[in-house]
């Protein structure tokens, strides 16, 4: 490889995070759509982080302000897509994120979903589940929008169960519906409306929707070069595998889409070779200092598989669960300095494992608070979250070991 390829320091990198990532203040915006767009999509597995998420990143945070696009505009779509996570991604980007990975992931669901049923249910057949799907998206039509159960009682074949893991410890039996509804949402042919009780809860009211397969799409290639060029255009400079990981695409489809946007090789700190769109090579001035209360799964931390850049290694025991997900962060100037959680009683709490600079704090000045610059914004930072999420109590769906200890 040529040794003349412009480098983009560690420096630039968070540059880049803390503007177009719109954490800093003077980059945060109005709507959610800005919000979804800047990060190509909000982690959806969990329901509270899509609101967390965005109310970070809006200029006037407001559950209210997300629900507008989830529910009443439909402008946010609940995708089955990148890594088979669930995304909410803008409606403009939805046919891109379908013809790129959606629809390969809800074919894979299908053909599960198909050996489960027929294996596992006594009667089933691919002739009953069709028949039984037909009549459930009947039923949800005339219905407008209905939960589960409200469906289950208008297609009693959906009440049927299956033993999973018979004999085993983790026995359970599982109606069959949990994975039809599954399967026709991962299709785009039903879609999650608004959930029963507020916004963090994970019940929700299905609606009509749109099969992935009739919309609009480019082809696979142009798609994925697409979705590749707007994620450089938010997460660049990056690595090769790092796009690999968050798209979970092939190696080949990985670099044949970057291939397509043009990307060029740039030099990273860490001595890795790293891409970056042909217009983001020269110096990104660094935004005011800022500090961001971030979610489990929020789409930035999860952003790149190689987080040494912006995470002490040394922290993730602490902030990751055994399946690697990531807990609540706290973040300064591009880095992860600690964690937060919140309370029964409400209370949002903090705690800085390193200082602003990223030196680590011995264990006994672990405190909540402290007198640097990190910690003053980090504490304003907390206010803001409280005063908005009001008399919501909020427990991750992942719950890393630092927030399990911070929230007792």
């Amino acid at each position: 490889m040529s040794h003349s390829r412009p480098r983009i320091d560690t420096a630039g990198r968070r540059a880049r995070l803390g503007r177009r990532q719109l954490l800093a203040p003077a980059y945060r915006a109005a709507r959610t759509e800005e919000v979804a767009d800047a990060v190509v999509g909000l982690h959806a597995s969990d329901p509270a982080t899509v609101h967390l998420a965005a109310c970070a990143r809006l200029a006037a945070p407001d559950p209210a302000e997300v629900e507008r696009a989830l529910y009443d505009e439909g402008s946010l779509v609940r995708m089955l897509c990148m890594r088979r996570t669930l995304f909410a991604v803008g409606a403009a980007l939805a046919p891109v994120v379908a013809s790129s990975t959606a629809r390969a992931i809800a074919a894979k669901e299908r053909a599960g979903m198909v050996k489960w049923i027929t294996e596992g249910a006594p009667g089933w057949d691919e002739r009953r589940l069709a028949d039984v799907e037909t009549r459930t998206l009947a039923a949800l039509r005339a219905h407008g929008e209905a939960t589960a159960a409200q469906l289950a009682a208008e297609v009693p074949d959906l009440r049927d169960t299956i033993v999973v893991s018979p004999g085993k410890p983790y026995q359970a039996t599982v109606a069959v519906s949990s994975r039809i509804l599954r399967t026709l949402a991962a299709e785009g042919r039903i879609r999650r409306g608004r959930p029963r009780g507020g916004w963090t809860s994970s019940t929700f009211r299905w609606r009509p929707g749109t099969a992935f397969a009739e919309l609009p799409a480019p082809p696979a290639p142009e798609a994925r070069a697409d979705l590749a060029r707007r994620w450089l255009a938010s997460y660049g400079p990056a690595t090769v595998e790092d796009l690999k990981w968050w798209t979970g695409w092939t190696l080949t489809a990985t670099r044949q889409a970057l291939a397509a946007t043009g990307a060029v090789e740039v030099g990273l700190d860490d001595g890795t070779c790293g891409v970056a769109l042909p217009d983001d090579l020269e110096p990104v001035a660094a935004p005011e200092p800022w500090a961001a209360l971030l979610p489990a799964l929020d789409p930035t931390a999860m952003g790149w598989k190689a987080r040494d850049w912006y995470l002490d290694p040394d922290h993730v025991p602490q902030l990751f669960d055994r399946s690697g997900n990531i807990g609540p962060t706290v973040w300064w100037c591009g880095r992860i300095i600690g964690g937060w959680a919140q309370r029964a009683d409400g209370e949002i709490v903090w705690r800085l494992l390193t200082d602003g600079g990223g030196a680590s704090l011995p264990e006994r000045s672990r405190e909540l608070g402290g007198g640097s610059e990190a910690a003053t914004a980090v504490a304003a930072e907390a206010a803001r979250l409280a005063a908005w999420i009001g008399d919501v109590r909020v427990t991750p769906r992942f719950r890393s070991p630092l927030e399990r200890e911070l929230s007792r």
